[in-house]
Order: structure tokens, then C-alpha cells, then sequence
């Protein structure tokens, strides 16, 4: 796994002593050493990376990373140029047309997103390949839910964006009166229409940074 250099560093460094994590570390080392395994090694923390704690905006909040070849790079629902842009990413592309007049790009790459303080951040870092869920309940629950606090804890505003039930989930830790927490059902094929299209997260995330003095993000991903 990358070393994590920037500001999430002091925040997070805690948990590395703690008995789950160094399990969770012995455990991801023997998965990338024995099977196929997404992200690349080096991109698991890529979310921290281009993202640092100072400068998060707004945590969009996935579940596990993608699971076939070539798509998932440390980005919740992001994938590579040149890759097919998956239903739940173009169900949010969708939702940012009708919400801000965005043209739906010709892919799925969100490093734009992330460079302007969107934490794209999953639950679960990594994934065995055509495996979904399959590391889950290894340790990186603990540690997303660490990356989660320290947010909470930033003594500025920042928009959390739960969409589905197991982002929901984390809406309990979230207890600081100056953030804006939104939910939504999932923009999954299987749930977008009950609620997702409409919820208009984009431009209210934008509303609520612009009242706090904070510049807005500028969500339109340009063609490839």
C-alpha cells in the first residue's frame, strides 16, 4: 500500500497501532500477493492522496471498489479514461444534467472532482477481482469510519452526500452542526428512481458552500 504523506497522516496515524489494522495490512499484503486484486496497490489510498483533509469540500460516500479489469483506481465511483461508464455513475450524470444543465461527458474519470475537495471515498478499499463485497469485514470499515470522524471533526462546513443505505448508516457519526448532510437512495439502476433523480444534492451542495463563503465546486467532467 501507498504511504499516506499528506495532512491525513496525523489524523490517521492512531490507527496503525490498533490490532485491526495491522491484521487488515498482513491481510491486503496476501491478497495482492496471491490473487487479483483492484485497485493497483499503489492507488488504495488514492482518495487521501488527491484529496488532502484541509481541503475536503464535500464526501460523497461508496461502497467497495469496482471489480473487473481496468476500472476501479481509488475513486468511489470513478473509473479510468476509456473505460464504459458504469449505470450508477451515468444515473449521476443523469441527475447533474436535469440538477445544473452539466452535458454528460463521454466518460468517467471524477480526478476532477477530487483536485477541487471531493472526497470520493468507498467504505471498502479494495476488492478481489469479479468479487464484490469480497473484503468486506477485514478492517477497512474501521478505518473508512476514522476517515469519516476526522471530516466531522474539521471545524468548517462540509456537504456529506449519503446516498443508499449503507452510506446512511454512517449519518449517526455525523455531529457537527456546521456540515450539511444530504441522503438519497442510491443511483444504482435498481434504486435511482426512488428518490435519487430530483434529490438535486449537486446544486444544493453548491447553495450551502457558496453561503459559507467557500467556492463552489464545479461539477461538469469535461470529454476525454
Amino acid at each position: 500500500m501507498a504511504a499516506i504523506s499528506n495532512d491525513w497522516l496525523p489524523a490517521l496515524r492512531p490507527e496503525f497501532g490498533k490490532p485491526y489494522y495491522r491484521e487488515l495490512y498482513s491481510f491486503i499484503n496476501q491478497e495482492y500477493a496471491t490473487r487479483t486484486v483492484y485497485p493497483p496497490a499503489d492507488r488504495i489510498f488514492e482518495a487521501l492522496h488527491l484529496t488532502p483533509l484541509h481541503e475536503v469540500k464535500v464526501v460523497i460516500l461508496g461502497q467497495d471498489p469496482y471489480h473487473e479489469p481496468d476500472q476501479a483506481h481509488g475513486l468511489s465511483f470513478s473509473v479510468m479514461p476509456g473505460v464504459q461508464i458504469p449505470p450508477s455513475l451515468a444515473n449521476i450524470y443523469r441527475e447533474l444534467h436535469s440538477d445544473l444543465g452539466c452535458r454528460i461527458p463521454n466518460n468517467g474519470y471524477l480526478k476532477k472532482w477530487a483536485d477541487q475537495g471531493v472526497l470520493l471515498l468507498n467504505t471498502l478499499l479494495t476488492v478481489r477481482a469479479h468479487a464484490a463485497f469480497s473484503h468486506q469485514g477485514k478492517g477497512w470499515e474501521q478505518f473508512t469510519d476514522a476517515i469519516i470522524r476526522a471530516v466531522n471533526a474539521e471545524d468548517r462546513p462540509v456537504v456529506f452526500l449519503l446516498w443508499g443505505r449503507p452510506a446512511q448508516a454512517k449519518r449517526s457519526m455525523l455531529d457537527n452542526p456546521k456540515h450539511l448532510v444530504l441522503t438519497a437512495p442510491h443511483p444504482s439502476p435498481l434504486s435511482a428512481n426512488r428518490g435519487f433523480f430530483g434529490c438535486r444534492h449537486f446544486s444544493k451542495t453548491n447553495d450551502y458552500l457558496r453561503a459559507a463563503g467557500i467556492t463552489p465546486i464545479d461539477w461538469q467532467i469535461e470529454d476525454i
